[in-house]
Protein backbone atom coordinates (compact mmCIF):
# COMPACT_ATOMS: atom_id res chain seq x y z
CA UNK A 1 0.00 0.00 0.00
CA UNK A 2 1.53 3.33 -1.08
CA UNK A 3 1.15 6.91 0.08
CA UNK A 4 -1.83 7.61 -2.15
CA UNK A 5 -3.48 4.55 -0.63
CA UNK A 6 -2.47 5.33 2.94
CA UNK A 7 -4.66 3.68 5.59
CA UNK A 8 -7.49 5.90 6.76
CA UNK A 9 -6.18 5.45 10.31
CA UNK A 10 -3.14 7.55 9.48
CA UNK A 11 -4.71 10.20 7.31
CA UNK A 12 -4.92 13.66 8.84
CA UNK A 13 -8.04 13.83 10.99
CA UNK A 14 -8.27 10.10 11.65
CA UNK A 15 -8.63 8.79 15.19
CA UNK A 16 -5.71 6.37 15.00
CA UNK A 17 -2.34 8.15 15.16
CA UNK A 18 1.00 6.96 13.83
CA UNK A 19 2.00 5.81 17.32
CA UNK A 20 -1.28 3.95 17.79
CA UNK A 21 -0.89 2.23 14.42
CA UNK A 22 2.63 1.10 15.32
CA UNK A 23 1.39 -0.27 18.65
CA UNK A 24 -1.52 -2.06 16.94
CA UNK A 25 0.69 -3.78 14.36
CA UNK A 26 3.85 -4.17 16.41
CA UNK A 27 3.88 -7.98 16.43
CA UNK A 28 3.82 -8.05 12.60
CA UNK A 29 7.22 -6.37 12.25
CA UNK A 30 10.64 -7.98 11.94
CA UNK A 31 13.08 -7.69 14.82
CA UNK A 32 14.96 -4.76 13.28
CA UNK A 33 11.70 -3.04 12.33
CA UNK A 34 10.54 -3.37 15.94
CA UNK A 35 13.64 -1.41 16.98
CA UNK A 36 12.54 1.42 14.69
CA UNK A 37 8.92 1.26 15.84
CA UNK A 38 9.89 1.35 19.51
CA UNK A 39 12.07 4.39 18.96
CA UNK A 40 9.42 6.29 17.00
CA UNK A 41 6.73 5.72 19.64
CA UNK A 42 8.97 6.99 22.45
CA UNK A 43 10.69 9.79 20.46
CA UNK A 44 8.01 11.20 18.19
CA UNK A 45 9.55 14.68 18.27
CA UNK A 46 12.83 13.38 16.87
CA UNK A 47 11.07 11.35 14.20
CA UNK A 48 9.27 14.50 13.10
CA UNK A 49 12.45 16.45 12.39
CA UNK A 50 15.43 14.11 11.98
CA UNK A 51 16.56 12.48 8.74
CA UNK A 52 16.11 8.76 8.15
CA UNK A 53 19.88 8.35 8.61
CA UNK A 54 19.88 10.12 11.97
CA UNK A 55 16.82 8.19 13.15
CA UNK A 56 18.50 4.94 12.12
CA UNK A 57 21.62 5.83 14.09
CA UNK A 58 19.63 6.62 17.21
CA UNK A 59 17.58 3.44 16.87
CA UNK A 60 20.79 1.41 16.34
CA UNK A 61 19.78 0.17 12.91
CA UNK A 62 20.22 1.08 9.20
CA UNK A 63 18.51 3.76 7.13
CA UNK A 64 17.26 1.06 4.75
CA UNK A 65 15.47 -0.59 7.70
CA UNK A 66 13.82 2.74 8.50
CA UNK A 67 12.59 3.02 4.91
CA UNK A 68 11.33 -0.59 4.90
CA UNK A 69 9.54 0.07 8.16
CA UNK A 70 7.78 3.08 6.64
CA UNK A 71 6.73 0.96 3.68
CA UNK A 72 5.52 -1.82 5.98
CA UNK A 73 3.17 0.75 7.53
CA UNK A 74 1.80 1.62 4.09
CA UNK A 75 3.83 4.73 3.28
CA UNK A 76 5.72 5.25 0.04
CA UNK A 77 8.86 6.08 2.02
CA UNK A 78 10.24 7.82 5.09
CA UNK A 79 9.17 11.39 4.12
CA UNK A 80 5.50 10.34 4.21
CA UNK A 81 5.97 8.65 7.60
CA UNK A 82 7.68 11.79 8.84
CA UNK A 83 4.70 13.89 7.74
CA UNK A 84 2.42 11.68 9.84
CA UNK A 85 4.82 12.02 12.78
CA UNK A 86 4.81 15.81 12.43
CA UNK A 87 1.01 15.89 12.33
CA UNK A 88 0.77 13.83 15.50
CA UNK A 89 3.50 15.82 17.22
CA UNK A 90 1.84 19.13 16.28
CA UNK A 91 -1.53 17.97 17.62
CA UNK A 92 0.03 16.83 20.89
CA UNK A 93 1.77 20.20 21.29
CA UNK A 94 -1.45 22.08 20.60
CA UNK A 95 -3.22 20.08 23.30
CA UNK A 96 -0.48 20.76 25.85
CA UNK A 97 -0.89 23.74 28.19
CA UNK A 98 2.05 26.16 27.72
CA UNK A 99 4.20 26.95 30.76
CA UNK A 100 4.60 30.76 30.80
CA UNK A 101 7.63 30.70 33.10
CA UNK A 102 9.33 28.12 30.91
CA UNK A 103 8.65 30.21 27.79
CA UNK A 104 10.27 33.26 29.41
CA UNK A 105 13.31 31.42 30.75
CA UNK A 106 16.60 31.70 28.82
CA UNK A 107 17.85 28.50 27.15
CA UNK A 108 19.89 26.25 29.43
CA UNK A 109 22.42 25.42 26.69
CA UNK A 110 23.70 27.61 23.81
CA UNK A 111 22.63 26.96 20.25
CA UNK A 112 26.23 26.42 19.10
CA UNK A 113 26.82 23.54 21.53
CA UNK A 114 30.14 21.80 21.88
CA UNK A 115 30.12 18.00 21.87
CA UNK A 116 30.39 18.07 25.67
CA UNK A 117 27.41 20.42 25.99
CA UNK A 118 25.36 18.40 23.50
CA UNK A 119 25.85 15.23 25.56
CA UNK A 120 24.99 17.09 28.76
CA UNK A 121 21.92 18.64 27.14
CA UNK A 122 20.75 15.19 26.04
CA UNK A 123 21.04 13.93 29.63
CA UNK A 124 19.00 16.90 30.84
CA UNK A 125 16.34 16.21 28.21
CA UNK A 126 16.24 12.53 29.13
CA UNK A 127 15.54 13.32 32.77
CA UNK A 128 12.77 15.72 31.75
CA UNK A 129 11.25 13.24 29.32
CA UNK A 130 11.37 10.46 31.90
CA UNK A 131 9.77 12.66 34.56
CA UNK A 132 6.93 13.64 32.20
CA UNK A 133 6.17 10.01 31.39
CA UNK A 134 6.24 8.69 34.95
CA UNK A 135 3.17 6.57 35.68
CA UNK A 136 2.32 7.13 39.34
CA UNK A 137 0.26 3.97 39.58
CA UNK A 138 3.09 1.85 38.20
CA UNK A 139 5.59 3.45 40.59
CA UNK A 140 3.29 2.97 43.59
CA UNK A 141 2.77 -0.69 42.66
CA UNK A 142 6.53 -1.20 42.28
CA UNK A 143 7.21 0.37 45.68
CA UNK A 144 4.58 -1.80 47.37
CA UNK A 145 5.97 -4.95 45.76
CA UNK A 146 9.57 -4.21 46.74
CA UNK A 147 8.63 -3.34 50.32
CA UNK A 148 6.49 -6.45 50.82
CA UNK A 149 8.39 -9.15 48.92
CA UNK A 150 10.18 -11.88 50.83
CA UNK A 151 12.94 -11.99 48.21
CA UNK A 152 13.93 -9.64 45.40
CA UNK A 153 15.92 -10.89 42.41
CA UNK A 154 17.39 -8.18 40.17
CA UNK A 155 18.54 -9.18 36.68
CA UNK A 156 20.67 -7.06 34.36
CA UNK A 157 23.42 -8.11 31.94
CA UNK A 158 26.25 -6.29 30.16
CA UNK A 159 25.84 -2.52 30.64
CA UNK A 160 22.75 -3.09 32.80
CA UNK A 161 24.67 -5.23 35.31
CA UNK A 162 25.95 -2.10 37.08
CA UNK A 163 22.44 -0.70 37.54
CA UNK A 164 21.10 -4.03 38.78
CA UNK A 165 23.91 -4.15 41.33
CA UNK A 166 23.32 -0.54 42.38
CA UNK A 167 19.62 -1.18 43.01
CA UNK A 168 20.58 -4.23 45.05
CA UNK A 169 23.01 -2.07 47.06
CA UNK A 170 20.30 0.48 47.86
CA UNK A 171 17.77 -2.18 48.85
CA UNK A 172 20.32 -4.00 51.00
CA UNK A 173 20.84 -0.74 52.90
CA UNK A 174 17.17 -1.04 53.85
CA UNK A 175 17.83 -4.61 55.03
CA UNK A 176 15.75 -6.09 52.22
CA UNK A 177 16.73 -9.53 50.97
CA UNK A 178 18.00 -8.95 47.43
CA UNK A 179 20.15 -10.89 44.95
CA UNK A 180 21.57 -10.09 41.52
CA UNK A 181 21.86 -12.17 38.37
CA UNK A 182 24.24 -10.46 35.94
CA UNK A 183 25.52 -13.37 33.84
CA UNK A 184 24.46 -16.89 32.80
CA UNK A 185 26.97 -18.42 35.22
CA UNK A 186 26.20 -21.55 37.19
CA UNK A 187 25.55 -19.43 40.28
CA UNK A 188 23.32 -17.03 38.36
CA UNK A 189 21.25 -19.81 36.80
CA UNK A 190 20.92 -21.42 40.22
CA UNK A 191 19.42 -18.17 41.54
CA UNK A 192 16.95 -18.14 38.66
CA UNK A 193 16.05 -21.72 39.54
CA UNK A 194 15.03 -20.62 43.03
CA UNK A 195 12.39 -18.19 41.74
CA UNK A 196 9.01 -18.92 43.29
CA UNK A 197 5.71 -17.14 43.91
CA UNK A 198 7.23 -15.25 46.86
CA UNK A 199 10.00 -13.76 44.68
CA UNK A 200 9.90 -10.35 43.01
CA UNK A 201 11.93 -10.29 39.79
CA UNK A 202 13.19 -6.91 38.48
CA UNK A 203 14.64 -6.82 34.96
CA UNK A 204 16.77 -4.09 33.38
CA UNK A 205 16.84 -3.44 29.65
CA UNK A 206 18.48 -0.96 27.27
CA UNK A 207 17.67 -1.33 23.59
CA UNK A 208 17.20 -4.98 22.67
CA UNK A 209 16.72 -6.97 25.89
CA UNK A 210 19.49 -9.36 26.86
CA UNK A 211 18.41 -13.03 26.52
CA UNK A 212 19.23 -13.59 30.20
CA UNK A 213 16.77 -10.89 31.30
CA UNK A 214 14.07 -12.26 29.01
CA UNK A 215 14.71 -15.73 30.40
CA UNK A 216 14.39 -14.46 33.96
CA UNK A 217 11.05 -12.72 33.31
CA UNK A 218 9.60 -15.66 31.38
CA UNK A 219 10.67 -18.06 34.12
CA UNK A 220 9.17 -15.73 36.74
CA UNK A 221 5.86 -15.72 34.88
CA UNK A 222 5.93 -19.53 34.70
CA UNK A 223 6.58 -19.75 38.46
CA UNK A 224 3.90 -17.21 39.38
CA UNK A 225 6.37 -14.54 40.56
CA UNK A 226 5.62 -10.82 40.30
CA UNK A 227 7.79 -8.76 37.92
CA UNK A 228 8.96 -5.20 37.30
CA UNK A 229 10.82 -3.97 34.21
CA UNK A 230 13.06 -0.94 33.73
CA UNK A 231 13.12 -0.28 29.97
CA UNK A 232 13.97 2.57 27.60
CA UNK A 233 11.28 1.49 25.11
CA UNK A 234 7.62 1.23 26.07
CA UNK A 235 7.18 -1.53 23.48
CA UNK A 236 10.23 -3.50 24.64
CA UNK A 237 9.67 -7.24 25.05
CA UNK A 238 10.88 -6.90 28.64
CA UNK A 239 8.21 -4.28 29.33
CA UNK A 240 5.55 -6.42 27.72
CA UNK A 241 6.47 -9.45 29.84
CA UNK A 242 6.48 -7.60 33.16
CA UNK A 243 3.56 -6.90 35.48
CA UNK A 244 4.78 -3.34 36.00
CA UNK A 245 6.91 -1.10 33.74
CA UNK A 246 9.14 1.84 34.61
CA UNK A 247 10.14 3.77 31.49
CA UNK A 248 13.27 5.90 31.16
CA UNK A 249 14.61 7.90 28.22
CA UNK A 250 18.14 7.07 27.04
CA UNK A 251 18.67 9.18 23.91
CA UNK A 252 22.22 10.45 23.39
CA UNK A 253 24.35 11.93 20.60
CA UNK A 254 27.34 9.92 21.87
CA UNK A 255 28.44 6.38 21.03
CA UNK A 256 26.59 4.92 24.06
CA UNK A 257 23.10 5.29 25.48
CA UNK A 258 22.48 7.82 28.22
CA UNK A 259 21.82 6.24 31.63
CA UNK A 260 21.38 9.45 33.61
CA UNK A 261 17.59 9.13 33.82
CA UNK A 262 17.84 5.44 34.74
CA UNK A 263 20.17 6.22 37.62
CA UNK A 264 17.74 8.87 38.85
CA UNK A 265 14.84 6.41 38.59
CA UNK A 266 16.69 3.80 40.66
CA UNK A 267 17.56 6.26 43.42
CA UNK A 268 14.04 7.72 43.44
CA UNK A 269 12.49 4.25 43.67
CA UNK A 270 14.72 3.24 46.57
CA UNK A 271 13.90 6.49 48.37
CA UNK A 272 10.17 5.87 47.85
CA UNK A 273 10.55 2.44 49.47
CA UNK A 274 12.39 4.06 52.38
CA UNK A 275 9.76 6.80 52.76
CA UNK A 276 6.96 4.21 52.82
CA UNK A 277 8.06 3.16 56.32
CA UNK A 278 10.76 5.62 57.35
CA UNK A 279 10.77 4.74 61.10
CA UNK A 280 11.47 1.08 60.27
CA UNK A 281 14.53 1.98 58.20
CA UNK A 282 15.77 4.99 60.17
CA UNK A 283 18.23 3.24 62.50
CA UNK A 284 19.83 1.21 59.71
CA UNK A 285 20.25 4.27 57.48
CA UNK A 286 21.63 6.27 60.41
CA UNK A 287 24.25 3.58 61.03
CA UNK A 288 25.22 3.60 57.35
CA UNK A 289 25.65 7.38 57.31
CA UNK A 290 27.96 7.19 60.31
CA UNK A 291 30.37 4.84 58.51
Amino acid sequence: MRANQMPVALAGTAALTLSAEIRRRFDEFSRSQKDVGQYIVDHLDETAFHTAEELARRASTSSSTVVRFAQALGFEGFPQLQTAARDEYRRSREQATPDVDQMMAPPLFPIDQTEFEAALAADHTNVEDTARKVDREEVAAAVDLIASSERVLVCGADQMAFFASYLRHLLMLLDLRCEVVASPSQEGLARLGRIDAATLVIGFSAGRPHPLVLRALKFARHRGARTIAFADATLSEVARLADHRLYYSSNSPTFVRSHTALLGMIQALAYAVYAKDEPAYAERIKAFRLK
